[in-house]
């Protein structure tokens, strides 16, 4: 495979992913088939910044579009959006916009849709966490099996006495 196509190969990968904190250099250089280091210098070579860098810009660029449509708190869209520490998040956002978030909320608030309410935002960047509960981890009962059809056990389909159309 070429050099360019296992590099956006990655690229790709960090484009579908972004919002997963869990997504490393590592993870993203074994979707190149790169050691973390030569995937490093690969990437800056042939874009023009570090693979953090760009994942950076692509969570900043959806934290902005969630600061302006959705009606949700400025942690919840930082992890939402794959950061785990919210000074980290409101750090490079500010160095990328020149605003903190909060900031570029109250100016660019109400430009373009409605507000999205929380919830649904939510649910749209993959649900709610989950409480571990013994309610949420018990096994749960298998539906009754549903009810006979008409005519399935009581008599033979062919019985003309079932007819149940109007006489004429």
């Amino acid at each position: 495979m070429d050099k360019v196509r296992q590099i956006r190969l990655a690229k790709d990968a960090m484009d579908r992913d972004w919002a997963d904190p869990e997504l490393d250099l590592g993870a993203v250089a074994a979707h190149a088939g790169y050691s973390r280091y030569h995937f490093l210098r690969a990437f800056k070579e042939a874009y023009g910044e570090t693979p953090g860098q760009y994942l950076t810009h692509r969570r900043i660029e959806r934290a902005e579009e969630m600061l302006r449509a959705a009606d949700l708190s400025v942690t919840e869209i930082c992890h939402l959006v794959g950061f785990s520490s919210l000074g980290t998040f409101s750090a490079r956002f500010k160095a990328r916009t020149g605003l903190t978030p909060s900031e570029y909320r109250s100016k660019n608030v109400g430009r373009g849709a409605a507000l999205i309410p929380g919830c649904y935002a939510m649910l749209w960047a993959g649900g709610f966490p989950r409480a571990t509960t013994a309610k949420s981890t018990a096994t749960l009962k298998k539906p009754p099996a549903p009810a006979a059809a008409y005519r399935d056990k009581e008599q033979p389909p062919d019985d003309p006495s079932d007819d149940r159309r109007a006489e004429p």
